[in-house]
């Protein structure tokens, strides 16, 4: 398994916008998968960020990660954020998860940007045993949130 940059893999964006969509899709009531689709394509222009990695095996795409400069528009001062981290329900537990978080972590730290944010409904346990850092609990878009942070610096 290699963890690359979509931009350099961009036939992989219907597959992943369809995960994205089925498993964050309540987040944005009456957003589309045509709609994630577009908004996609900001990965794809080689820029340090925004930037999406996905981790392939072969040919199949396993997972996605991604570096954003805001992902909870209730905290606009925070940024950036580690984003849309997402394993194909096969390959989980596989340490997959933890390789894309991890490149990302190593990516904002070798851009020099500390500290580093996320926010997960449901994988503090996750995040914690990565290192992150507990902030706040907090309602977010009819759910609850655990918003992170960790110092890659």
């Amino acid at each position: 398994m290699k963890i690359i940059n979509l931009a350099s893999a961009p036939e992989h964006i219907p597959t992943i916008a369809a995960w994205h969509h089925a498993q964050w899709g309540y987040l944005n009531p009456g957003g589309t998968l045509e709609s994630r689709i577009e908004r996609m394509q900001r990965f794809l222009k080689g820029a340090p960020i925004p930037a999406m990695y996905i981790c392939v095996d072969g040919e199949h795409l396993v997972g996605t990660a991604a570096l954003v400069e805001s992902d909870m528009d209730s905290h606009p001062e925070l940024s950036p954020w580690l984003a849309s981290v997402y394993v194909r329900p096969d390959c989980r537990k596989r340490g997959v998860g933890a390789a894309l978080v991890k490149h990302i972590v190593s990516q904002a730290k070798a851009l020099g940007f500390s500290p580093l944010y996320l926010f997960t409904p449901d994988q503090a346990k996750f995040y914690r045993e990565l290192g992150w850092q507990f902030i706040a609990q907090e309602s977010y878009r009819g759910g609850q949130a655990t918003l992170m942070k960790i110092d890659p610096l």
